[in-house]
């Protein structure tokens, strides 16, 4: 695990703490529909991609130093996919382009408590995908019994500042680092289900995005073989 020489949480993983400006710079683009699904272990691969696809100045931010490509590496090989949760969004080519760690304590004396931490790439910041992230975290937390959230971030980190601010929690700065801690209601019968209509949704949009890169590769390589086949008749044509 990257380790941070800014000091530990309840749940005692540092490098979890260190979050991104999940808006920065708007996008003149349109945004597709994110559907935020929980990773598991077969994820791993592209959780590295994408923490690797962050430039110095993001890595600085989510980490609290300059992580090197060899300690993101580390950093994914220790996530624990039993004891946390990890969302993310998928654009349509299936590249993880934004994703967030809920890390829970280890510490029975803080069992109540979580830690976020949120990455989103450049090109698809001013969409609001990291509120959508820390709201499914939220979510997820308090129907596992979470009552207070925290996140750590360097105080110069206004948006995801500005995003803690806006779900109601308390922000505290100490020098060049701030804390937000909320605290979560009670689970309900309907955030229960709500939890489970909402992974259901993002299991069924990951297959369909499967299925259709699938067939976009099928229909790209008829169109080579069709190419291969007319040039070959202009070659052998008299």
């Amino acid at each position: 695990m990257v380790a941070s020489e800014h000091g530990t949480g309840p749940g005692g993983s540092t490098d979890l703490l260190r979050v991104l400006p999940p808006e920065e710079k708007p996008s003149p683009r349109a945004p597709w529909v994110a559907v935020i699904r929980r990773l598991g272990v077969r994820h791993r691969g592209r959780i590295a991609r994408h923490l690797q696809a962050l430039d110095e100045r993001d890595r600085y931010l989510r980490f609290g130093y300059m992580a090197t490509d060899a300690q993101i590496q580390s950093y994914v090989d220790s996530l624990d996919f039993e004891r946390d949760a990890i969302f993310g969004i998928y654009n349509r080519r299936l590249e993880l382009v934004a994703m967030a760690h809920v890390a829970f304590s280890v510490d029975r004396n803080f069992d109540a408590c979580a830690e976020f931490g949120v990455s989103v790439l450049p090109s698809v910041r001013g969409h609001g995908y990291g509120t959508k992230l820390f709201a499914r975290a939220m979510r997820h937390a308090r129907n596992e019994g979470v009552q207070l959230m925290f996140i750590h971030a360097l105080s110069e980190n206004a948006a995801m500042i500005n995003i803690a601010r806006h779900a109601g929690a308390t922000v505290e700065h100490d020098g060049s680092e701030a804390s937000a801690y909320l605290r979560l209601p009670p689970a309900t019968f309907d955030s229960r289900v709500g939890e489970m209509l909402a992974e259901q949704l993002a299991q069924t949009d990951y297959r369909l995005k499967v299925q259709a890169r699938q067939f976009w590769k099928f229909i790209s390589g008829l169109q080579e073989v069709r190419r291969g086949v007319r040039e070959a008749r202009h070659k052998s044509a008299p």
